[in-house]
């Protein structure tokens, strides 16, 4: 089972590492399945607008909802979410080189989310990189038991994925 993990310090910063490492990769000519999350600040509400890209080509979907400018709730859409999931279990199922899930967070932790289609490709011998909130770390490491946390740095995480996916 080739599995890492990353958890980068600092607020969307596993988001611009992952979505970095996964334009590298693809340029590589890997075959990428997973998602990687891009977000877009509003800054006159000090919030943002999160989208994930569905690896390796798109779409590019919303997952969260805008619940105006003092909202305190959750702001993420879970039947989006869903979507991407869904997509991102057909592309498991289809086969790739690699696994790239932008967020283990709270959906995951519940037994939602991207679960499945982590535990679908380690069972299909595809390697998977994941990013991991903080909050979440527990109840990753007892979903998946043993992984490699990796240094949350581009350099490192491309070196992982490259030698994970060698035939």
């Amino acid at each position: 089972m080739k599995l890492a993990y990353v958890i980068a310090p600092g607020r969307g910063q596993t988001n611009l590492l992952l979505a970095g490492v996964a334009a590298a990769l693809g340029q590589r000519g890997l075959s990428l399945c997973g998602t990687v999350q891009l977000d877009t600040e509003r800054a006159e509400e000090h919030h943002c607008d999160m989208d994930v890209l569905v690896l390796p080509d798109g779409p590019k979907i919303r997952i969260s909802q805008y619940l105006g400018a003092n909202a305190q709730g959750c702001k993420l859409n879970p039947d989006a979410l869903e979507t991407a999931v869904g997509q991102t279990e057909d592309r498991v199922k289809a086969g790739a080189d690699l696994l790239i899930v932008n967020k283990f967070g709270k959906q995951e932790a519940e037994g939602r989310g991207f679960r499945e289609a982590i535990g679908s490709a380690l069972l299909a011998d595809i390697p998977a990189i994941i990013g991991v909130s903080e909050g979440s770390h527990d109840a990753f490491k007892a979903f998946v038991g043993e992984a490699e946390q990796l240094a949350p740095e581009h350099d490192a995480v491309m070196t992982w994925a490259i030698d994970a996916t060698a035939k």
